[in-house]
């Protein structure tokens, strides 16, 4: 931990050092796997606000605890998000309540996105649908060798909402990321690389997690207001179609997310079983 006034509170789904001018943050759950939770929605906004506005902090590096990055959403522990809407009666208040959830969970990795700190992310193990969206909303991404990507959403009955299709588009090109997000595949960082969906593999953990830092401190060495200004410029040319994009799908997944074969793609999930969808 750092004297950085903000960074006095005990933050419980990240562990973040500051330490000449960089920012290593950590995911550490409390879901398995890093899971993203309830803490990690409610404090990822307030931490990269906090790194957009502390002086000190120039570049950010992001990683995850143990041996992966991200399994994604818990959908466990925000099973509650999801219920309402699920009912047989919801509506117009039920959805209107989804909405306004979705909308405060894109709202955190968009802050990611804004940040003015370029984020470099270290990716390592699995990283699967919620961790897709948060590496989208990074500058740069390396990957160790064991890393493993899946835009999951369509095999538990969802469209990915809260930011992989409004900036994967920006990263690589169009088949590829409706190949992805069609068939809720599973890539190698090997062929991530091939896609460009990270910039460099490195042989495993510790190595990929050492050339984020290289970068990190390359970014850091640089004048800082210049970075926030290029930061700035690239980001303003995509950023009406990111928001645009943002809208439509918490307004259709508010429509449409509830179905038979959520509910039957959630089941499968806890029982363990391949899921039989019906189309309703």
């Amino acid at each position: 931990m750092t004297d950085h006034a903000w960074n006095d509170r005990a933050w419980t789904a990240f562990d973040i050092t500051v330490s000449d001018h960089i920012a290593e943050v950590t995911l550490i759950g409390p879901g398995k796997g890093n899971a993203m939770g309830p803490d990690f929605w409610q404090e990822l906004p307030e931490l990269f606000g906090h790194l957009d506005t502390d002086p000190e902090v120039r570049a950010v590096v992001l990683t995850g605890s143990g041996k992966n990055f991200s399994y994604g959403l818990d959908l466990v522990a925000m099973g509650g998000t999801l219920s309402a809407v699920l009912a047989g009666d919801a509506k117009a208040a039920p959805r209107t309540e989804f909405l306004d959830s979705l909308r405060t969970l894109q709202a955190g990795i968009t802050a990611v996105a804004d940040c003015r700190k370029p984020v470099v992310a270290a990716v390592s193990g699995w990283c699967i649908g919620g961790g897709v969206d948060l590496i989208c909303a990074a500058d740069v991404r390396y990957a160790s060798a064991d890393a493993t990507f899946s835009v999951r959403e369509v095999k538990v009955g969802m469209v990915a909402d809260v930011g992989t299709l409004a900036r994967l588009p920006f990263i690589i090109g169009d088949g590829h990321l409706r190949e992805l997000a069609l068939t809720g595949k599973d890539i190698d960082a090997a062929r991530a690389e091939k896609i460009g969906l990270v910039n460099d593999v490195a042989d495993d953990q510790d190595a990929v997690l050492e050339l984020a830092r290289t970068t990190a401190r390359e970014i850091a060495d640089n004048p800082p207001l210049v970075v926030h200004g290029i930061k700035s410029v690239l980001d303003h040319s995509r950023s009406a179609a990111v928001h645009d994009s943002l809208r439509y799908v918490a307004a259709w997944n508010s429509a449409f997310l509830p179905s038979e074969d959520l509910s039957e793609a959630i089941t499968a999930v806890f029982e363990k079983r391949k899921p039989e969808f019906k189309g309703r």
